[in-house]
């Protein structure tokens, strides 16, 4: 079989399996809508917070005033006591309790320490840090302003006593994540992932229904066909990279060539080992199990959700092995971070690595299947 013939046939292989052409295009762009979805907001807001003020005190009131009027709670309710508070939260009709104690005005005013009560959901990880951090805002907010009117007592001068009380002013700008959300934060690495799991259920899918029809040169085969799913996944790669960054507003920084150098290996490498797949595993369906169920893991051992210090070190090593792992670091060190070439060269060495490893393995595993056959 001649080249022409090899890159016709691959061709119409690919475009004529479906379910193939619903992973690669239709998951791919389903995706890029579905996932973004529940981050669109960025940040979780307004969360509905029941009081418990065991203390009546004026200022006690001020502080219930300063928590509500925080972007990040709304107070919804006063209930009387923290069983009733603890029946609202576990109902899911409010997302934080905050609990004043008795003697909280006159314990602030005599320079003491009186110990809020503040509890929330910390199985919703998002709404829970956004509880915590509203009261911790007011609270630190209030005792400040009780601290100053207790030095402007003592004789201070206003702007003295200020001065006095904040021993450092903060400047504070935000570098990688202009707008702090969770949009800029997770969807890029997701988008890597994303187009690795589609791209390895494609090819993979397609190999194992195509195993049996290898020719005569079985390099040939497994070159051509990673050829064609690169030439395709690279448009995808400007479709996620260019106007999906557009649509949720996330920052570039990196330039085309260095994506370009990154990508490049990364589905050459996602590409060959989707090839594996298909010829080791005995059917088709179980291409696609694998890959979904590994999807989770790959994700919270990437480095960017949940840091590589924590988990074993026996683990992370293990998972260098899948090209996703280097390509999501190379990524956000050069696209969100702008990071130059020269920082993301460990991750593309250990891509060609990866590609050189599994291309070289679907070709030793597509030779073998050929021989078998022969014999």
């Amino acid at each position: 079989m001649s080249l022409r013939q090899l890159l016709t046939d691959e061709i119409r292989s690919i475009f004529s399996d479906t379910t193939v052409m619903l992973t690669v295009f239709l998951g791919v762009f389903l995706y890029s809508f579905l996932y973004p979805l529940p981050y669109l907001k960025q940040l979780p807001r307004e969360q509905q917070v029941v009081v418990v003020n065991l203390d009546g005190s004026q200022l006690s009131r001020q502080l219930e005033r300063m928590v509500d009027a925080t972007s990040q709670i709304r107070i919804s309710e006063q209930v009387p006591s923290l069983g009733a508070a603890r029946e609202r939260l576990l109902a899911r009709t409010a997302a934080g309790i905050l609990v004043i104690p008795a003697h909280f005005n006159r314990d602030l005013r005599l320079g003491l320490r009186p110990t809020l009560g503040i509890a929330g959901d910390a199985s919703m990880l998002l709404v829970y840090g956004t509880v915590l951090e509203g009261m911790s805002t007011a609270a630190g907010t209030l005792a400040a302003q009780v601290a100053v009117q207790q030095l402007m007592v003592d004789g201070q001068p206003p702007r003295l006593a200020q001065e006095q009380f904040r021993g450092a002013w903060l400047n504070l700008r935000t570098v990688f994540n202009p707008t702090m959300g969770y949009v800029s934060y997770v969807i890029p690495a997701v988008f890597v992932l994303i187009l690795h799991q589609t791209l390895v259920i494609g090819i993979g899918l397609l190999s194992c229904a195509r195993r049996e029809t290898v020719s005569r040169s079985p390099g040939a085969v497994v070159l051509v066909r990673c050829g064609l799913f690169l030439a395709v996944y690279l448009l995808l790669c400007l479709y996620y990279f260019g106007f999906c960054y557009d649509l949720y507003g996330i920052p570039r920084q990196a330039e085309l060539w260095t994506l370009a150098a990154i990508m490049v290996p990364f589905l050459a490498a996602a590409s060959f080992l989707g090839m594996t797949l298909g010829l080791v595993l005995p059917r088709r369906e179980l291409v696609t199990l694998v890959v979904l169920l590994s999807s989770m893991p790959l994700i919270f051992s990437s480095g960017f959700i949940w840091p590589e210090s924590a988990l074993p070190r026996p683990l992370v090593l293990v998972l260098q092995l899948i090209p996703v792992q280097p390509a999501i670091k190379a990524l956000l060190s050069a696209n969100q971070m702008g990071a130059g070439y020269a920082a993301v060269v460990p991750q593309l060495v250990q891509l060609w690595l990866c590609a050189g490893f599994y291309g070289a393995l679907a070709w030793y595993l597509a030779g073998k299947r050929l021989s078998v056959r022969l014999s």
